[in-house]
């Protein structure tokens, strides 16, 4: 008999049928072994079933202590994170689903996402441009003679 995913049992408890590996970026992927799941009830619709399933699901990743990302995207990721991170831990919720498969797919691509983002590069610093002389001084006539044009229109016979 198959179990359900309360009792750790069957087919709700494991990850195996999940689509991966998810690439973080380039050839860097999430490791499955470093993933911890949560299953809880989910709040919303939910028919017969709402009250037996638990599809909503918590994803947690341990940033602090991963081997799966370079020492240079960890101390960024750790960096960048320092707000969602409890003790180096990463969590993901998702719950918009009724089917705890399609909650999991979606919780590892939100990880993937934000693990993306805070590990990405800093951008290139802007560099300063002069506006050329010409432009400037013909921005100014332009003012000036739009100044004309609207002083011209009042009428001063008052």
């Amino acid at each position: 008999m198959k179990g359900n995913a309360r009792d750790g049992g069957g087919a709700g408890a494991d990850h195996r049928g999940m689509p991966g590996p998810y690439v973080i970026r380039g050839s860097v992927v999430l490791p499955e072994g470093e993933l911890a799941w949560r299953f809880s009830r989910s709040s919303g619709p939910g028919g017969q079933h709402v009250n037996t399933s638990d599809s909503r699901v918590e994803l947690l990743f341990d940033v602090a202590a991963t081997k799966a990302l370079p020492e240079v995207w960890k101390e960024r990721a750790l960096e960048r994170l320092g707000s969602r991170l409890v003790d180096g831990v990463l969590t993901v919720r998702a719950s918009e689903h009724r089917s705890q498969f399609r909650n999991r797919e979606m919780a590892l691509v939100r990880l993937a996402a934000v693990l993306a983002e805070a590990t990405a590069p800093p951008p290139k610093p802007r560099r300063a441009t002069r506006i050329p002389r010409g432009i400037n001084e013909r921005r100014l006539r332009e003012k000036k003679a739009r100044g004309e044009t609207k002083r011209g229109r009042t009428s001063r016979d008052w």
